[in-house]
């Protein structure tokens, strides 16, 4: 009778021997003296600063970004809504002697993941260089 009980208490056991490993371990995190000492770490800048304005009120198209949104589908709505909600790819922002160019990601309403690179052109207005579909490749023949 008392064979029918033997795994019961062996997983008791284990369970016991867990919980008392884990309550008496030593703790991975140093304790810390509260000392009244301030330590002042500074901040790493990891994200490019948005040089342009989301909000603005004028998108101008070039005839290049015209064209590459003929070809992929892509409409004003939709730049619209990538420029309102799209993220900042840091490592394809360029400057040159023209200005910067900020590329912004992100998903349409009709779920093309896509990156439209704008200029900003004046403090109300912002310039669409080009449209790329990232999953996609669309024939086009623009220039």
């Amino acid at each position: 009778m008392f064979k029918k009980y033997v795994p019961y208490f062996v997983l008791l056991g284990a369970g016991f021997l867990l919980w008392f490993v884990k309550k008496h371990q030593a703790s991975s995190y140093p304790t810390i003296k509260n000392n009244n000492t301030a330590i002042v770490i500074p901040a790493v800048k990891d994200k490019i600063e948005e040089g342009f304005n989301r909000n603005a009120h004028t998108i101008i198209y070039s005839r290049h970004a015209h064209c590459r949104m003929d070809c992929r589908h892509i409409d004003a709505s939709e730049v619209k809504e990538i420029l309102a909600t799209g993220h900042v790819n840091n490592s394809k922002v360029q400057e040159d002697e023209r200005g910067k160019t900020y590329p912004l990601e992100g998903e349409t309403h009709d779920k093309q993941h896509v990156r439209i690179v704008f200029a900003p052109k004046g403090n109300d207005t912002v310039e669409v260089v080009t449209c790329i579909d990232l999953d996609t490749a669309w024939p086009c023949n623009c220039k």
